[in-house]
C-alpha cells in the first residue's frame, strides 16, 4: 500500500490551504493509499539551524517522509510565494540529507499552493516545484494553483468547484502512479 504524507497549511485552523491538502490526501486514500498530514499547528516549529537539538514532534514528522513513498506540500500563498511556515517545514527535510534516499529523493511530491488570486497562486506553485527539484522530489505533472476566491473548500475537503474536484483526482492519480513506480524501480 502506498503511504502519502501531506504538510502544510497555515497556523490558522482549517485554513482553505489545509482544506486543499486534506482534500489531495482524501483522494488518495479513496484509491487505496494511507494517508498522515502534518498541518497548521504541528509545523509551527523553531527555526531551522543544522545540528541543534530537534524540537518535539519534528521527529515523527520526519520520519513519516523518510517512509513516504509519495508527499503533498500545500501552502497559501503570502506575497506571492510559499509561506514561511511552509518553507521552515521544508527545510527540516535537511535532516534527511544523509539517508539512503536523501530529501525527498525517489517520491513523487504533488505541490499545491492556494491563493486569494491567480498571480499569487501560480508563481507560489513554481515556487513549489523548484523546491520539490532542489530536494530531488519528482512534481506531479499536475499541480494544483488554486484562487480561494473561486475555489473554496468544506470542512471535509469537497468543493462546490468541479473543475477542482477533477484536478485533484487527477494529481491523487498521479500521485499514487509515480510512487507505485518508484517502488517497483527499487
Amino acid at each position: 500500500m502506498v503511504f502519502i504524507v501531506g504538510l502544510g497549511g497555515s497556523v490558522d485552523p482549517d485554513s482553505q490551504s489545509e482544506r486543499a491538502l486534506r482534500a489531495v490526501l482524501g483522494a488518495a486514500e479513496r484509491r487505496g493509499a494511507t494517508v498522515q498530514a502534518f498541518t497548521g499547528a504541528q509545523l509551527d516549529l523553531p527555526p531551522y539551524h543544522y545540528g541543534v537539538h530537534l524540537p518535539d514532534g519534528t521527529r515523527d514528522y520526519l520520519e513519516a517522509v523518510r517512509r513516504a513513498d509519495g508527499v503533498v506540500i500545500a501552502s497559501p500563498a503570502y506575497h506571492g510565494t510559499l509561506s514561511g511556515l511552509v518553507k521552515n517545514a521544508v527545510d527540516y527535510l535537511e535532516e534527511l540529507a544523509q539517508d539512503e534516499r536523501p530529501y525527498l529523493s525517489g517520491r513523487a511530491v504533488a505541490p499545491v499552493a492556494v491563493a486569494k488570486g491567480w498571480q499569487a497562486a501560480v508563481t507560489t506553485l513554481g515556487t513549489l516545484r523548484q523546491v520539490v527539484h532542489a530536494l530531488r522530489g519528482w512534481p506531479t505533472p499536475i499541480g494544483l494553483a488554486l484562487n480561494g476566491s473561486v475555489t473554496r473548500f468544506e470542512a471535509d475537503g469537497s468543493t462546490p468547484d468541479e473543475n477542482a474536484g477533477q484536478l485533484i483526482g487527477t494529481v491523487a492519480d498521479q500521485l499514487i502512479d509515480f510512487a507505485e513506480r518508484f517502488r517497483t524501480a527499487d
